[in-house]
């Protein structure tokens, strides 16, 4: 131990915490526990928890601490907790007092009980509800955790561990922040009183290793023939659009899509927050920025697409339109920034378009409708939607070629749709990716620019 010293005081397990403090670092899902049904030995492992936790608070010296690196830093919490609990409790042994000293350490330097969450590579999505009603994600599908907070004000301690290092705060007057680990998972927190019943956190996981276009082959969400076709696409300069709900997969698809473009051009990326992951050598990365406490220092995304025209960029990719920065990727697209990406909230290729005509009419010129209309027909050539099913799986359920104009409505035509035909006996969707048998326009671009698809791609099966 060495320059940690403790006091004498035995500690008993009725000593500290509350009967809401829940699991000590659980496996994530390894029990459903419903509020109120915990077992006498899990509320008082957990009153031992917080009692040490609050003993390591008084014992360590943070200043040691932040002087040593990550992993240093939890081996000497790690190696204190044990001591302690040697010197202190020495009926917890095994298991118990492993489980005991990882769930004080995540307290001491992690996000207390979400950690065990977060370490599981399967959960995409962490839901923090009240201090006993937490879910997550896993493959499409929510569960309740067995983890725990012991309180309201445990959540609003974790909560400010998220937002300092960035310089937020959340507080009554500011109760709504968005925030990102150091990892790169995006958070949101909204607090009493606009979340009357508890702080409430939703942590939307960052990806370590992105799904590449045939991991999404693998697994369902399209086929190998819509994969080619995806690949002509990019490659041949096209501007694409990917549409879908929250949570359908768009940015998965547009990281997907991005291994197509060539190395050797000049890629700028425009976010908020930050989280495609590509892999080419020429990317520069734009992120959007809040204004400061004092309500300056605000970038838009819409600064950062007018900024990146002057970047010399072959490819923008916005990853997520969702303002007045729609006008700008407009013009960017007929002028000469062709192959650009870019993903939008709807749910269907037509709604699509017209979210992006409201967001254009918010950049605050007064066009005609149709001039925004032949905007869009000229920039946009496809339109991907995606979906997430009841099951839990995401899957591209239609892609339609923006074909021109009639009068002032914009004509799309779909080149492929999934078509479901039930559910199996497990739930799982049953259904099939098919092409529509259209031909589409730009084909003929593929071949000036020799890029070979099957003459058969387009064909309806059977024909």
């Amino acid at each position: 131990m060495g320059q940690f010293q403790w006091q004498t005081k035995r500690i008993q397990p009725g000593q500290g915490g509350s009967a809401a403090n829940g699991g000590v670092g659980n496996a994530a899902g390894s029990s459903f526990t419903r509020p109120g049904q915990m077992s006498q030995n899990v509320v008082a492992l957990n009153e031992l928890k917080f009692t040490l936790h609050q003993r390591l608070i008084e014992e360590l010296d943070p200043n040691k601490l932040e002087g040593l690196g990550k992993d240093k830093a939890r081996e000497a919490v790690e190696q204190a907790a044990r001591t302690l609990i040697a010197q202190e409790m020495p009926g917890i042994v095994g298991t118990t007092r492993d489980e005991l000293v990882s769930a004080v350490a995540d307290e001491v330097l992690g996000l207390g009980p979400l950690e065990p969450l977060l370490r599981d590579d399967g959960i995409s999505e962490v839901m923090v509800n009240a201090p006993d009603t937490i879910f997550y994600e896993k493959e499409g599908r929510l569960y309740l955790s067995s983890v725990r907070f012991r309180d309201d004000q445990h959540i609003m301690r974790i909560i400010e561990r998220i937002v300092a290092p960035l310089g937020r705060r959340v507080d009554e007057s500011s109760p709504m922040v968005d925030a990102r680990l150091m990892d790169g998972s995006r958070v949101n927190v909204i607090i009493p009183p606009v979340a009357p019943k508890s702080p409430t956190v939703t942590i939307r996981k960052f990806r370590k290793d992105k799904m590449t276009i045939n991991d999404l082959v693998a697994t369902g969400a399209l086929t190998n023939e819509l994969a080619e076709f995806f690949r002509a696409c990019v490659q041949g300069k096209l501007n694409i659009l990917i549409s879908g709900g929250t949570g359908s997969g768009k940015t998965t698809m547009l990281n997907a899509l991005s291994s197509f473009i060539p190395d050797t051009e000049r890629i700028v990326t425009i976010e908020d927050p930050t989280e495609l992951q590509l892999q080419q050598g020429h990317v520069v990365t734009l992120e959007a920025r809040p204004p400061s406490l004092e309500g300056r220092g605000e970038v838009t995304q819409r600064d950062l697409v007018r900024n990146s025209l002057r970047m010399r960029p072959d490819r923008i990719i916005v990853g997520e339109v969702r303002g007045a920065e729609a006008f700008d990727m407009l013009q960017a697209m007929n002028t000469g920034h062709e192959g650009s990406l870019g993903t939008v909230h709807a749910n269907t290729p037509r709604d699509a378009l017209a979210r992006i005509e409201n967001m254009v009419m918010m950049a605050g010129f007064e066009l005609p409708v149709k001039a925004i209309r032949e905007q869009m027909s000229s920039a946009i050539h496809v339109v991907i939607q995606i979906a997430r099913f009841p099951d839990g799986t995401r899957k591209v359920t239609t892609v339609s070629e923006i074909s021109g104009m009639e009068g002032q409505v914009v004509t799309m035509q779909d080149l492929f749709r999934f078509e479901q035909v039930g559910v199996d006996t497990d739930g799982r969707i049953m259904g099939e990716l098919r092409t529509t048998g259209i031909r589409p326009r730009f084909a003929e671009k593929f071949e000036v620019s020799g890029i070979h698809l099957p003459p058969d791609l387009f064909a309806v099966a059977g024909f």
